[in-house]
């Protein structure tokens, strides 16, 4: 990993998740690990969650280990707003959003990443 991506990896949560808003909605895509089963998932405290990340660097730098065989894989937006956020709630998944290798991240439900991700694409037009 480069020294930047290196650096953002480092930031707290908080400042991962705002990257990853403000990246999602400057390059229209969402990225995701998979494997031959679908979407790689994570399980904090009581959530099921999907993983997500800004970019396909990050997604990769997460495939070693029990992910070794695992792809990134990147969602556009507009797939996400249409398919994924109705499916995530309906099976009742969250999101860990950008997590660093620790496992550390904010985990929202689907409704509210959809708003957030709307909201800053509001913000990017005004």
């Amino acid at each position: 990993m480069s020294i930047e991506l290196d650096e953002i990896v480092q930031m707290s949560a908080e400042k991962r998740h705002a990257y990853l808003l403000s990246q999602v909605s400057l390059n229209k895509q969402i990225w995701i690990l998979t494997d031959e089963h679908g979407c790689v998932m994570l399980n904090s405290e009581d959530e099921d969650c999907v993983p997500v990340w800004p970019a396909r660097e990050f997604a990769q730098s997460w495939a070693t280990g029990e992910w070794a065989e695992c792809e990134p894989k990147a969602i556009s937006l507009n797939d996400w707003y249409e398919r994924w956020t109705k499916g995530l709630e309906g099976d009742g998944v969250c999101i860990a959003v950008f997590p660093n290798p620790e496992e550390e991240g904010i985990v929202v439900f689907p409704d509210v990443f959809d708003s957030e991700l709307r909201k800053k694409e509001q913000t990017k037009l005004n």
